[in-house]
């Protein structure tokens, strides 16, 4: 099995998988070494583990959401814990891109995977942080709507909903426009929300000099929404 792009005779190969004959030898190899207890890192051993099962590549397709589960089931096991409130496959998801040009160049290299093991772990480290901050929002939220009792229209709890499950990520600032394409609704009533989220102590102002940004009174204290300092 073969990865390839371009035009006939002018193929460009991305990966080329085991002959099909040694599949097997290849993947009882794999297990053997799955199963045994090694003096290394769960967290590390998930890694190899993942990158060894799609380069085994044993199947014609499903070999990535497979060897996800792998990693999912070492981490479980590194983890001690039924629960777990971050998810790397996700990440992995998110920077899909990066992910196929660091496998390829691993398995088009020397059997050297330090690179490889550097940027997982890069991915696993934001990973934990964005599972930090979503943790952070939805218990702000939960204290959030224990603590309001207000009377609210539905693009009101719509949008504060939104901004809370969001948390995690940078959502920009909210302003009138960036409310009313929300709600899916006109500016004018944007702001007579916004105004009446002000009036009841849900909300406050926050002039940037040229447009007026709105920020939740967060319970914990956090700015919601998350702004990124960069716009």
């Amino acid at each position: 099995m073969k990865v390839v792009s371009g035009n006939f005779g002018r193929e460009k190969v991305y990966f080329e998988a085991p002959r099909a004959e040694r599949v097997p030898d290849e993947m009882q190899h794999f297990l053997n070494w799955l199963n045994e207890n090694q003096p290394v890192d769960l967290i590390i051993k998930a890694m190899i583990a993942h990158l060894w099962f799609v380069t085994i590549h044993p199947f014609n397709d499903g070999n990535g959401r497979i060897a996800r589960a792998i990693l999912d089931m070492i981490l479980a096991q590194s983890d001690q814990s039924k629960i777990r409130f971050y998810s790397l496959s996700n990440q992995i998801f998110k920077e899909h891109k990066y992910y196929n040009n660091i496998i390829e160049k691993t398995q088009k290299g020397n059997s050297e995977i330090t690179a490889y093991l550097e940027w997982f772990l890069g991915c696993f480290e934001i990973a934990l942080i964005s599972s930090e901050q979503f943790l952070k929002g939805s218990l702000d939220k939960s204290l959030f709507w224990n603590t309001n009792h207000q009377s609210l229209n539905k693009r009101q709890i719509f949008v504060i909903n939104y901004l809370y499950d969001n948390y995690d990520k940078e959502v920009g600032y909210l302003r009138t426009s960036s409310y009313a394409k929300l709600a899916k609704t006109s500016t004018d009533t944007a702001l007579r929300d916004l105004q009446d989220l002000v009036a009841k102590g849900i909300a406050k102002e926050e002039d940037s000099g040229k447009k007026t940004n709105y920020l939740l009174i967060s319970p914990k204290g956090l700015r919601i929404p998350k702004i990124n300092t960069n716009q």
